[in-house]
């Protein structure tokens, strides 16, 4: 059968087992689009702006481990969507770039659009290439594929010409395979196993995807209960499971001084698939690296290697398993009552939270009591902001409920970042998809404030004050919802914000609540 290029792509996407590509198509990209209807496998999720597209496929990619696929519009739609791909860099998922440019003939006229795609592809991609012609489009395609998909996952870019699409001659390539993780050190893992059992003070910080494996976690405990050790998170993981029978690991603090109090002490520091901590920013007279003077650090495995894995021949090496493990008991928060507060809204999560859940973490100062108080609920999904490039929780919360239709997800949003990327409640509607999302609306940016006085600016003046204002006028996420055809409430209290909490989980489809608290801690 003769194929242009945009059919041959969308038949080898679909071959590799990517089957949803979140779109913001432009010109360049029509053959592309007109493709779709011929490849009744592939859906295709429309987002307002390429921040919600890339944001989704992160959200997808993290529930699934497989990629999908995202359809951007030349250099300034790939540049609209870097924010939320930075995230997604950092989460270590697998995702495919399709990035439309001009006809090859086309591109010497400098047209107004013409850009250097490489350049901004190369900053957030592992794999970019060019295709230059309709018969290589389909090799290109699936090289791109067993690219993202190269552990731990990776951004491929493939840059698509419009004449390179329309062209016939396309072609089709047998499946690809693809690379697993690589297996651990075992001679490394025993050398950590002796260090924990040294009875120095030690700490094994968690990265890569230990943290959302069930068993990983409970034989980790188990090591560090045995070896009087501590397991600790990385601030921001990609994907946490947790909740009622499922062990515990305390993430790392975002504030530096607390985080230098929990390695506070340390010998040893362990680090399976995660990074050496430092600061998230650098503050005047004070150190960027957390590690304490006179601990170790010891790289036991990298993100390229099985996390799950190495967590097993350590356990083995230190004669441990996992009923040895210490399981976090069934808890939650008692209903709210009285005034919205950040706690309030966080209790009333705890006491509503559906089981099985997939929360969506951008909640920022307002949401500093919501881990705590649903540790013990039952078991769920944490997702969170791994790059701490705001504007990422709508998005990610889309992407999740595309991959994962049959659970509920729950997107604790902060009102500041919510504005970065506010079009994913129109995709939410228009695909119908289960999200709550909770405005935590203290009309700032508080975590600003908060950082002013960090950096040393001891009194601000009105002018640096109204820049982390969102007063004046006042957000109105109620009217922005039911706008794009989300139904909202902005509830007066806590017991109605719990009420509208169950309403939304009773009721199809997506909504937002939106709580007014008090800016800051």
């Amino acid at each position: 059968m003769t194929m242009n290029g945009a059919r041959s792509l969308l038949r080898t996407l679909v071959d590799h087992d990517v089957d949803v590509c979140f779109a913001n198509p432009g010109t360049s990209e029509m053959h592309f689009v007109a493709a779709l209807d011929d490849e009744p496998r592939m859906r295709a999720v429309l987002g307002l702006f390429e921040g919600v597209v890339t944001g989704a496929a992160d959200g997808y990619a993290r529930m699934t481990g497989r990629p999908a696929a995202t359809l951007l519009h030349l250099g300034p739609g790939l540049g609209n969507g870097i924010a939320n791909l930075h995230n997604a860099r950092r989460a270590h998922v697998p995702m495919i770039n399709i990035v439309g440019d001009h006809a090859t003939y086309h591109q010497a006229l400098d047209a107004p659009l013409q850009s250097d795609i490489e350049t901004l592809a190369a900053n957030v991609s592992g794999w970019v290439r060019r295709s230059g012609s309709t018969d290589a489009l389909a090799r290109d395609t699936a090289d791109a594929v067993v690219a993202a998909r190269t552990p731990p996952g990776e951004i491929a870019t493939l840059i698509l010409p419009a004449d390179v699409s329309w062209g016939e001659g396309g072609q089709t390539v047998a499946r690809q395979p693809f690379d697993r993780p690589l297996a651990p050190d075992l001679a490394t893992i025993e050398a950590a196993a002796k260090i924990l059992c040294s009875g120095e003070p030690s700490a094994i910080l968690v990265g890569n995807d230990i943290m959302r494996d069930e068993l990983s976690l409970a034989l980790l405990d188990a090591v560090a209960a045995s070896t009087g050790s501590k397991v600790l998170a990385e601030v921001f993981p990609t994907r946490i499971r947790r909740g009622a029978g499922i062990a515990a690991a305390d993430r790392l603090a975002y504030l530096a001084e607390f985080a230098a109090m929990q390695l506070d002490g340390l010998r040893h520091l362990i680090l399976l698939g995660a990074q050496s901590p430092v600061t998230f920013f650098a503050y005047p007279g004070k150190a960027s690296d957390l590690v304490p003077d006179g601990c170790d650090v010891h790289v036991v495995t990298d993100v390229r290697e099985d996390g799950p894995e190495a967590v097993e021949a350590l356990a083995d090496a230190v004669g441990v398993t996992v009923a040895d493990a210490r399981l976090a008991p069934s808890s939650r928060s008692d209903r709210p009552t009285g005034e919205l507060t950040g706690a309030a809204l966080a209790a009333a999560v705890s006491a509503t939270l559906p089981e099985d859940a997939i929360v969506v973490d951008e909640a920022q100062t307002g949401g500093i009591w919501a881990s705590p108080a649903t540790a013990g609920c039952p078991p769920h999904d944490w997702l969170t902001l791994t790059g701490g490039s705001i504007g990422f929780g709508m998005p990610c919360a889309t992407g999740a409920a595309v991959a994962c239709p049959d659970r509920p997800v729950i997107n604790l949003q902060a009102d500041g970042s919510a504005m970065y990327t506010a079009q994913a409640l129109w995709t939410q509607a228009r695909e119908g998809l289960d999200v709550t999302t909770v405005i935590f609306a203290n009309r700032s940016y508080a975590i600003l404030n908060m950082e002013l006085s960090r950096v040393g600016v001891e009194s601000p003046g009105p002018i640096a004050k109204s820049m982390l204002d969102l007063t004046g006028p006042e957000l109105d996420f109620v009217a922005l919802a039911r706008g794009m055809g989300v139904p909202a409430v902005r509830p007066e209290d806590a017991d109605s914000f719990t009420a509208a909490l169950e309403r939304a989980a009773a009721e199809p489809g997506p909504h937002l609540i939106e709580a007014v608290i008090p800016s800051g801690f």
